[in-house]
């Protein structure tokens, strides 16, 4: 293809639509788009605007730029939505002692994250207070773990999971000489 050639996204669309077991009728009501106007984009007889195409994306629930690059049958089915390894967001701290792995999905930041957690040796994941009632779960997959929360601090063993309150100061720390890692889910109420 090429770059000014549009992408060709009806038989993306037309593959999107039959992996989830969709018919054209049942597409029309999901989207707001009619099923003659989809029945044509299928086709590739028509360009849909733009609010048309992301009315699309939102009812099949795949991204714009899967459907342009299409790659949205690929990846997505109607139960499994695959991240690639690459895809996946990291945060790491200035130091470069801890990162987290962003494992939730975007559209629940603020309501429930769920993160991989590593730690260098002598390193710590420091937080200020979240929102009220904010509580985090933190699940040892090694040794090495101290979680403070207010003015206490507990060590965890490998497989021991600590809940406290993230509604105060917090820090999961790395106590041992090795790399510490683990599982953080913080719920927000």
């Amino acid at each position: 293809m090429s770059e000014t050639t549009p992408p060709q996204i009806g038989p993306v669309i037309q593959m999107a639509r039959k992996a989830r077991h969709l018919t054209l009728e049942q597409l029309a009501k999901l989207s707001g788009v009619s099923r003659s106007m989809l029945s044509q984009i299928e086709r590739s007889e028509t360009n849909p605007t733009f609010a048309v195409v992301w009315s699309l994306t939102q009812a099949l629930n795949i991204e714009f730029s899967d459907l342009v690059s299409g790659d949205a049958v690929a990846r997505k089915s109607a139960l499994i939505d695959i991240v690639p390894a690459d895809h996946v967001p990291l945060i790491a701290s200035p130091d470069g002692a801890c990162r987290l792995k962003i494992l939730s999905p975007p559209a629940l930041a603020g309501k429930t994250e769920w993160y991989q957690v590593e730690i260098e040796p002598g390193g710590a994941l420091v937080s200020a207070p979240h929102a009220p009632r904010t509580r985090e779960h933190f699940t040892a997959l090694t040794d090495g773990i101290a979680i403070t929360s207010g003015e206490t601090t507990t060590a965890l063993t490998a497989g021991e999971v600590a809940r406290y309150a993230a509604d105060v100061p917090h820090a999961i720390s790395n106590t041992s000489d090795t790399v510490a890692s683990g599982w953080l889910v913080v719920l927000y109420n």
